[in-house]
């Protein structure tokens, strides 16, 4: 495992993991609200063949985390990061695989910089819009738009609620050590930033529906923070899309199903660079 500091929009500095040959293709794993690079951890097996970047977003793990509401509002600023890591790094037509808040972040990415330097994405549980542009059928009972004590600065409160957030991702429990790393992850941001991660009000479909590139959707059928309702409309806008309902999933499909998810992304991610070469 290699970690890189790099300068991201605005001068933050970002916390980025980096695994697997550096001449393989690249995949970088982008994670969702209030959590860190470590949910990639099923991931790792396919360092074998493909370079695998997590970064930590702003806000989040190890990468800076300013206290302004507005360093998390402004979409040029998230593309900006993504666009350093795919620079600094010098990743060629890499992959990007966005959880939940990361349909943002790739989202502003494609906004401001385009499809050019890229093969494809995948989206994973995936969020469509944030803020007033947020339809209610677009989330799940379990959506952390719909739990104040998940931004109260209250500490009891905010862990009772975190730890409810969390088993909410999944439909059966994922290991104890784990789920209390994931836990520790999602502490570590704090309320300010939980807050200003939905403060921005954006409709990102459009951006969607105008991606011509090859485009994976994957969404667990028991999804309930994002409705697979959300995943379902993602295909249907995305002009070259597959689609892979995971039953018995949940939040996390990656988490929860990784060997399906592992080999899903491998043969998307062969079909992409073979579209990119």
């Amino acid at each position: 495992m290699r970690d890189h500091r790099i300068t991201g929009g605005g001068g933050l500095e970002l916390h980025v993991t980096d695994q697997g040959a550096e001449t393989a293709p690249a995949i970088v794993f982008i994670h969702g609200w209030a959590q860190s690079h470590i949910c990639w951890h099923e991931q790792a097996a396919l360092a074998e063949n493909h370079r695998l970047i997590a970064p930590d977003l702003r806000g989040h793990g190890a990468s800076d985390a300013p206290a302004d509401i507005a360093a998390y509002t402004d979409t040029a600023l998230w593309a900006a990061d993504l666009n350093a890591i795919i620079t600094d790094l010098k990743l060629d037509q890499p992959i990007l695989v966005g959880w939940s808040y990361g349909s943002r972040v790739i989202a502003s990415y494609l906004a401001t910089y385009g499809d050019s330097e890229i093969s494809g994405i995948v989206l994973a549980g995936a969020i469509l819009a944030i803020g007033t542009a947020r339809e209610d059928w677009m989330v799940g009972p379990g959506s952390p738009g719909l739990n104040r004590d998940l931004y109260t600065d209250d500490d009891a409160k905010r862990a009772t609620a975190t730890a409810n957030f969390i088993t909410n991702c999944t439909v059966e429990p994922l290991a104890a050590d784990f789920t209390d790393a994931l836990f520790d992850a999602n502490m570590q941001v704090t309320p300010l930033v939980r807050r200003a991660l939905f403060a921005a009000d954006w409709d990102f479909r459009p951006v969607y529906a105008n991606f011509n590139k090859p485009a994976l959707v994957i969404h667990g059928v028991e999804d309930e923070v994002v409705a697979p309702a959300t995943g379902i409309a993602a295909f249907e806008l995305l002009p070259n899309a597959e689609l892979e309902l995971y039953e018995y999933a949940g939040h996390a499909p990656f988490l929860e199903q990784p060997a399906r998810f592992n080999t899903d992304l491998t043969t998307f991610a062969t079909t992409a660079f073979g579209a990119a070469a």
